[in-house]
């Protein structure tokens, strides 16, 4: 899970330009959005290495993952009026964050089988 976060995060600074694009129209400032997004991700990623941090990290993540789950809708939306192959993928990726909710979860401490990472 860090691996993900971190690489990600890092994605928003080397490529920048398809987050962006996905970014609602009716927020400001998309690149500034990518921007912090991309640190969040990397921050929480690393915080969730450490035991002290790492409860507060995955409910960082819980958090963000509902943040930009609109910028999945208007990445689908998109892709469906380009008539892009890639559709399904835009489609997957919702449910995907259901998913990647649920797997940060398992690291807040709060279900009775929370992973045992303990560093």
């Amino acid at each position: 899970m860090v691996a993900l976060y971190v690489i990600a995060g890092i994605n928003h600074f080397v490529n920048p330009v398809p987050y962006k694009e996905i970014i609602p129209l009716q927020l400001p400032s998309p690149l500034i959005l990518v921007y912090v997004s991309g640190a969040l991700e990397i921050i929480l990623g690393i915080s969730l290495i450490f035991t002290g941090t790492r409860r507060i990290a995955a409910w960082g993540i819980i958090l963000l993952l509902i943040a930009v789950f609109p910028a999945n809708i208007q990445m689908m939306i998109n892709y469906h009026h380009q008539n892009n192959p890639n559709l399904w993928i835009a489609i997957l990726r919702l449910p995907l964050q259901i998913l990647l909710i649920y797997w940060a979860y398992l690291y807040t401490g709060e279900t009775k089988k929370s992973p045992n990472l303990n560093l």
